[in-house]
């Protein structure tokens, strides 16, 4: 692809991440919007992660963000200019014109439906369980929510600048306050006290691993599940029963690869990260997991760990399937049971 080219492919693919976020970014909470709103000037800007941001300019490049989201609510994604035009949802036609290139690609819905679009340069590519896992670097195009692993169509995208900003977040709002716990003892075993950058990097090179793994435990739990899953995600409408289904689905994925691969591995600096990111509906659906992992601090031994995660296989397949069954029963019904059980915990609980 000639420079031209490239430029324009850059043009599109930016141009849908930002009638996305016209479309959606503003259905994010204030807090999360601010955050979000500052990593994507950062990035665009081209600032180090360190670098100190000018409070009065941010500001008013929120303010042109914004203005140019106005213009673009009602606007149609456009396709991709390769061959005589690409969808851009369509992953695999992309990305086959692009790897000659040295590029990736991918376009993709996400949660409440928003839809997801980055370019970037294609770090590596390798085979994990049946799966293609497309490795990238620097991005050339991205939205306001940059998640660092996907899975789409049986492809797992890892996004290594996304993972790299989004470990520079954890450790600066951690910063504030230095509060004890799962978070700290990560940072201590990667040794951000003595050198941020380095042990930022180390830590992206091994948290990368653990978001693999959890996208293979995705795929792994796609035929437990059936295709029938996929299709209720799609059509949850309300955002408290699609934060249930993906909780018990990433519990589910995350006891059939994640855990059992950092546990035999004995990784203790993602052990302590995967439970520093064991948060909100997670943390409460499997309560057993989080005193397991309490127990392994206070005595080394991961026995607990292993049989929560060997008994969480048989429990959130289930509890995933019950989920299903419900939906199926009926969809309407189901959706406002989903959310009472968010409210109550109990019926899913491990």
């Amino acid at each position: 692809m000639n420079t031209i080219g490239l430029a324009l492919l850059k043009e599109t693919v930016q141009a849908n991440c930002d009638i996305a976020d016209a479309r959606h970014a503003r259905e994010m909470t204030m807090c999360n919007y601010l955050l979000a709103m500052r990593e994507l000037y950062r990035w665009q800007a081209g600032l180090s992660l360190r670098q100190p941001l000018q409070q009065a300019e941010l500001s008013a490049w929120i303010v042109r963000r914004e203005t140019l989201w106005n213009t673009l609510e009602d606007a149609e994604f456009r396709a991709l200019p390769i061959g005589g035009g690409c969808d851009p949802f369509d992953n695999a036609a992309i990305n086959e014109a692009l790897a000659p290139q040295g590029l990736v690609y991918a376009g993709g819905l996400g949660r409440w439906g928003k839809p997801h679009f980055f370019l970037g340069d294609l770090a590596r590519q390798e085979t994990r369980h049946g799966l293609t896992v497309l490795v990238s670097d620097r991005e050339h195009a991205r939205d306001l929510f940059a998640p660092p692993a996907a899975m789409r169509e049986g492809k797992v995208f890892l996004r290594l600048d996304a993972l790299r900003r989004w470990l520079w977040e954890k450790t600066e709002i951690w910063g504030v306050h230095q509060v004890d716990g799962a978070l700290k003892a990560a940072l201590d075993e990667y040794g951000f006290a003595d050198d941020a950058e380095a042990a930022l990097e180390r830590m992206a090179v091994r948290e990368s691993e653990t978001l693999i793994l959890h996208e293979v435990g995705e795929g792994m739990a796609e035929p437990l599940l059936g295709p029938a899953w996929r299709e209720m995600l799609g059509g949850l409408s309300q955002r408290r029963a699609e934060l249930l289904a993906r909780a018990v689905r990433d519990h589910l994925a995350d006891c059939l690869s994640t855990l059992p691969a950092l546990v035999g591995r004995g990784t203790a600096p993602s052990i302590h990260f995967y439970f520093a990111n064991l948060d909100g509906l997670r943390r409460s659906l499997f309560p057993r997991l989080a005193a397991a992992y309490i127990s392994w601090r206070k005595t080394g031994d991961d026995a607990d760990m292993r049989l929560a995660f060997l008994d969480g296989q048989t429990h959130w397949r289930e509890a995933a399937l019950r989920l299903l069954a419900a939906w199926q029963k009926d969809p309407g019904v189901a959706e406002n049971l989903f959310s009472e059980w968010v409210d109550a915990h109990g019926p899913l609980m491990l």
